[in-house]
């Protein structure tokens, strides 16, 4: 991939800091705090139990709607590289802006789900939390297949944050050279995110 993500708040150009050479507030601190609690405390909701919350609506509709911003996301990715490539930045930067948006969107209403509904297991026929040898049977090898997807999906949603942001902030400081340089690795992860988590969601959802 060539010039990839970004949210570049200036003229394309130079990467040097700023257009003005005043100095750019940097946020990495900021960057790696949020990069660290946000996959813990999402793995803590999963992997802990607790009682569920009552969110006063039904969560359970929630997966599909998840399914919608990724797909909407993985679209805004190609979009945005698409007019990266061709010159045309605002368009790229509003691109970029809207799929962070929506994945923000993604990330409060995912822990909401999880905080409402137990997990749901592949192959999961009869919505016990168990699966018992006919239900694996029938699962078939189709089980490692959807866990080596979700594996990936997930380690990489939490590997993603950081890349995100940081490509974000080096247009932001307008240190393009390495704001493309960065975004050749985020693009690609981000849009492996975005379009397994759309995977994921069709392989669950007879299960839900």
């Amino acid at each position: 991939m060539s010039e990839n993500i970004s949210v570049t708040p200036g003229a394309s150009g130079s990467g040097g800091p700023g257009a003005s050479g005043a100095p750019v507030k940097s946020y990495t601190k900021a960057i790696i705090i949020v990069s660290i609690a946000i996959p813990l405390a999402v793995a803590f909701l999963i992997l802990v139990p607790q009682v569920k919350i009552d969110f006063g609506f039904n969560t359970r509709v929630l997966p599909l709607f998840h399914a919608m911003l990724n797909s909407t996301t993985a679209i805004l990715l190609l979009g945005s590289l698409y007019f990266i490539r061709h010159g045309q930045v605002k368009l790229h930067k509003t691109f970029n802006w809207i799929a962070i948006v929506l994945s923000a969107v993604f990330l409060i209403s995912y822990v909401i789900y999880h905080a409402s509904v137990p997990s749901t297991r592949f192959g999961d026929l009869n919505h016990d939390g168990l699966l018992s040898d006919a239900e694996k049977a029938q699962a078939g090898s189709m089980r490692y297949v959807y866990y080596f997807i979700l594996t990936s999906h997930i380690m990489l949603s939490g590997i993603i944050i950081p890349f995100v942001l940081f490509t974000l902030q080096r247009a932001y400081q307008e240190r393009f050279d390495k704001h493309r340089k960065l975004a050749k690795i985020t693009w690609p992860m981000w849009f492996y995110v975005a379009v397994t988590g759309v995977v994921v969601y069709f392989m669950i959802s007879p299960y839900y």
